[in-house]
This record gives C-alpha cells, structure tokens and sequence, in this order.
C-alpha cells in the first residue's frame, strides 16, 4: 500500500476540518436569499416607480414615464440571480503569525471557505488572487462544490514567504489589480492583516484609494484578521521580535511599562485609521481575531448583514455608483 506524504495527509486533514466546521455552524444561517451576501444590480430594467432625491441614479430616469405622470420617475435594474464573487487573499510573510488558535493566513483560507457556503447557489462563481509578494496569483473563478475544495486546497497548498525572501506584498496594487481585472459587478472579499509600512501619509494607508475604488462599482467586505500578540506586548522580560517581511530583528524590553503602552497605542492608533478607512470607502468591514471562534464572527456578521437588508427600503441606493 503506498502511503501519501505527511505535508499531504496533513493538507486534506485540514481540508475536511475547514469544510465540515464551516458548514456545520453556518448551516443554521444559510436560510434566505444571499445570506446577506448579496449581488449587485443587473442590466433588465424593472418597474419604474417614484424618484428619491439623494438615493437614485438620475441617469436611470425614466422619461416617458415622467412626461406622463408629471413625476419624476427611474426604473431601478432587476437584481441578478448570478453572483460572481471575488475574495483577494493576502498571502505576505506577516499573515504566518499567530500566537493563538490559529495562524492569521489559516482564518485567510477560512473566511474563502464561508464565503464559497454562503454564497452558494446555482450559477455562482467564486474566484480567488492571492497577493503573494511580486506575484498576484488567480484561482479561475468556478461554481460547485467541487470546484470549492480545489480552491482551499490550492490555499493551503501555498508555500510560506521567508523573511527578505521575495518583495513585500504590495496590497494597494493587489486591489488595483482586482478592479481592473474584474470589472463585472458583484461581491468582492479581501482577507488580510491589513499592515504596511508607515507611507508618506500617516493618516491614509496606500490600499484606501484603490478600496474606494472597488467599492464604487462592487460590494466590498473587508475582512481584518489580527493576532492579540499585535494590540499589546506581553510583560516577559526581553523580547527578539522579528519584521516577518524584511526578517530584521530588535530586541524590546517589554518589563517597560512605558515601552508596552508606547506600543499599545500605536496598534489603537493603526486599527483606528484602517477602520476609517473602511468607512470611508464605503467597504463591509469583518473583523477575526486568532484567538476567538471565528465561525461565530462569521455567522454573526452574516445574520446582521440579513437584517440590515431586510430593513432597507425599496429603491434604496444601489451598490454602483
């Protein structure tokens, strides 16, 4: 009998793990159009009914309609029942950390995983890039159930990045690249830690202005993945911490009770001006932490999103602008 590699076992282990938690816990979810996980509007016109000031597109005015009521009136777009879904994945040297119960690449592949069960209908395709140092690798974008487990084997099949091994992920250009490369509207997801070095701006990270971009025709939902170990510094004497991208090394006293608040404001400081910059181009924002039940975060940010839907009136803004 001929015995597979332990790397392989391991991967497929992993794989029914993921599958069977994913679709275990979210199962309770999945009952509802989307899951809150919805498509953008599509070309067939609908009904015409009234104008809304400050939520309607006056280029979707219906004319005829108008000259005869001597109302303004637009005819909003039929939804389409097929969603194409996007997720980028930040495959850098700082997404192998983690000091809790998982690494932050392993909630990367899983948040792929949840995405695939929630937005699983027929016709739907999901798609994956990996920003992975210089490279931006594409996973086609398939349908089925099949075509899902090749996915998260491909993920986690992923070698890692050694430090100072290839160039820093450049995440700005990873979500220029997803805008251009797929225009047609739908569900775009980017999983990452969302950490760069300090830019020429201090109060805008480089990715805000490609986000705001995307988000303008898509829906966006950004999902940060953070480890504790990153908000705050554990009192243990003197620590070697090592930059996962460049691989340099410092050695930090953390008995500094001066040094530990120092560093805990700069990580405030950082998770304050990365939510800001959600807000501020109009993207979902998800946030999974390596030491809590990740499944719960998912399913709680899909039911939310479910009723923030259902609450939304007819003819609200739609999602392209």
């Amino acid at each position: 009998m001929k015995h597979e590699p332990a790397s392989i076992v391991d991967r497929s282990r992993a794989l029914r793990s993921l599958e069977l938690a994913v679709r275990r816990r979210l199962e309770g979810f999945m009952h509802g159009d989307y899951t809150g996980l919805r498509s953008g509007p599509g070309s067939e016109p609908n009904e015409a009914r009234p104008y809304q000031p400050g939520q309607d597109d006056v280029r979707r005015m219906d004319w005829n309609v108008t000259a005869r009521s001597l109302e303004p009136h637009v005819r909003s777009p039929l939804s389409e029942r097929e969603l194409e879904t996007w997720a980028l994945v930040d495959g850098s040297a700082s997404m192998d950390f983690g000091t809790a119960l998982a690494e932050k690449r392993d909630l990367a592949v899983a948040i792929v995983a949840a995405v695939g069960l929630l937005a699983d209908r027929p016709g739907n395709r999901l798609g994956v890039r990996v920003a992975y140092g210089s490279e931006l690798v594409r996973i086609p974008a398939r349908t089925g159930g099949a075509a899902m487990r090749n996915t998260l084997r491909t993920l986690l099949a992923l070698p890692r990045i050694p430090p100072a091994g290839q160039p820093a992920t450049n995440l700005a250009a990873a979500i220029g690249r997803l805008h251009r490369d797929h225009p047609r509207p739908g569900l775009r997801v980017i999983a990452s830690d969302f950490l760069e070095a300090p830019g020429d701006d201090p109060e805008a990270p480089s990715w805000a202005t490609p986000l705001r971009r995307l988000a303008a025709r898509h829906e966006v939902i950004a999902v940060e993945v953070v480890d504790p170990r990153e908000l705050d510094l554990p009192e243990v004497g003197l620590l070697t911490l090592v930059d996962p991208e460049t691989g340099r090394r410092r050695e930090v006293q953390t008995s500094r009770r001066k040094v530990r608040s120092l560093y805990a404001a700069a990580a405030r400081a950082h998770r304050e001006r990365t939510k800001a910059a959600f807000r501020s181009a109009g993207a979902a924002h998800l946030l999974l932490r390596t030491d809590r039940d990740w499944v719960r975060d998912v399913a709680s940010f899909a039911a939310a999103r479910r009723r923030s839907a259902a609450r939304r009136p007819p003819g609200g803004r739609t999602n392209v602008r």
